[in-house]
């Protein structure tokens, strides 16, 4: 069954126009400071390598916020930078979500573009599951982003065999890749670079509402920090790292809200009084407005109808299964893991005089809602333009504010002076 979204009043605007709201810029002389950005890499996930609306493709790949900073980067001495990008005519790479119309009462509906895609090969691996293959990239590389790589992650020399996204970077074919990530990315000679590792370490936890994945362990994740960041400062490399950002502040978590499904409910049975979940420790109870439905909801029944002859959701005989919904306490235990993870990035940046672009602050401020050059950003899913239509990547334009946010702390710590980004250049969601 196809993800079902379920969203409450979410009305049928156009983005704002934003030619005529131009910034302004103050004159900057650009500077490198005390930096030399030569040759500057990109390592990290997704959000590196520019992931947006479920999918990796070409145009999420060129406006990834590496891209738009190694661009800046060019006016300091910056060189060349090389992202892994599809090519035209597999464009649409992994395949990604795409907003084709409202419905009558302002739903918006989103299909997947399968067309033009990157896929090389589907194979069911007998301990890890499917596993989807991608054509093969043999260019030069500066942008490292493996969307659903974890820290946990780097130093395992398997790793390239089970994520399709790192196979299509190495040379070799599963099961015959024995290269890990950190070993791979700091393979070639670099003079700056960035680090976005982490997010998926707790992402992955919380979106399968705490039933699909766990934590990495916290001393663990410290340990793999100070060897990631040792092993890309070691030959003397200046670089800039970000904190995780609060994931719980995402559409994916604030969109789908128990009165939204209340309400939907009730259209069709307004004696509908309670919805039931099971929580993460396997009891069953009403729901709360504490608890945080995932975005979508859907894939396993459709919240009314009967499965086994119970309506889903609607009795505790057949609630909503836990992989849907967060509840307090494992909303508690994103919330531990975030702090602790950020507080060892900051920790080792500080010991290794890196700049730090505070990623959970900055999202979450604009989540809250900001003007940004005359354009409205916030959380709001679809019409928000600062998250993509997963709810949880950013939109090209909310990829230009996170570029910025990096710029302004390298321009701090290094003394050097970058020249922002444009962000009335980008777009946020893509309307039909």
């Amino acid at each position: 069954m196809k993800p079902i979204y379920i969203i409450k009043n979410i009305f049928v605007v156009a983005v704002l126009a934003m030619a005529s709201c131009k910034p302004e810029f103050k004159e900057v002389v650009p500077s490198k400071g005390s930096a030399d950005f030569s040759r500057y890499i990109a390592v990290g996930n997704s959000l590196t390598a520019g992931y947006a609306d479920g999918g990796l493709y070409l145009e999420g790949q060129q406006n990834s916020y590496p891209e738009m900073l190694a661009g800046q980067m060019k006016t300091v001495g910056g060189g060349d930078f090389f992202t892994p990008f599809f090519t035209q005519a597999q464009a649409n790479g992994s395949g990604y979500l795409k907003l084709t119309s409202f419905t009558a009462t302002g739903n918006p509906v989103i299909t997947t573009e399968t067309s033009n895609l990157a896929i090389r090969a589907q194979v069911t691996d007998p301990t890890f599951g499917p596993l989807t293959y991608y054509t093969k990239y043999t260019g030069d590389i500066n942008n490292y982003g493996v969307p659903g790589i974890k820290l946990l992650q780097i130093t395992t020399q398997e790793y390239g065999n089970l994520n399709g996204y790192f196979e299509r970077l190495l040379p070799n074919t599963p099961p015959s890749n024995r290269t890990a990530y950190l070993d791979f990315v700091t393979a070639k000679p670099f003079t700056f670079f960035s680090m976005w590792l982490g997010n998926n370490d707790i992402l992955l936890y919380a979106t399968t509402g705490g039933a699909g994945d766990v934590p990495t362990p916290k001393a663990t994740f410290s340990a793999l920090y100070n060897a990631a960041v040792g092993k890309l400062t070691g030959t003397g490399a200046k670089g800039v790292v970000a904190t995780i950002p609060d994931v719980l502040s995402t559409p994916h978590f604030n969109t789908v809200t128990l009165p939204v499904l209340l309400a939907t409910v009730r259209a069709t049975a307004p004696s509908v009084n309670a919805l039931y979940i099971r929580t993460g420790a396997g009891t069953t109870r009403a729901a709360t407005a504490q608890d945080r439905f995932v975005l979508p909801l859907g894939s396993a029944g459709v919240i009314g109808v009967p499965t086994g002859g119970v309506p889903y959701g609607l009795s505790p005989l057949n609630p909503i299964e836990s992989k849907w919904v967060l509840d307090p306490e494992e909303i508690a235990v994103v919330n531990d893991y975030v702090s602790a993870y950020n507080a060892t990035i900051k920790s080792v940046a500080a010991a290794k005089g890196l700049a730090v672009v505070d990623a959970y602050e900055l999202l979450k401020e604009y989540s809250a809602g900001k003007t940004v050059n005359g354009a409205t950003v916030s959380a709001a899913f679809v019409t928000g333009n600062l998250f993509s239509l997963d709810g949880i990547h950013l939109t090209p334009m909310g990829y230009a504010i996170v570029a910025n946010a990096f710029i302004k702390a390298i321009n701090t710590q290094y003394s050097s002076s970058i020249p922002i980004v444009d962000i009335t250049k980008y777009r946020g969601v893509k309307f039909p």
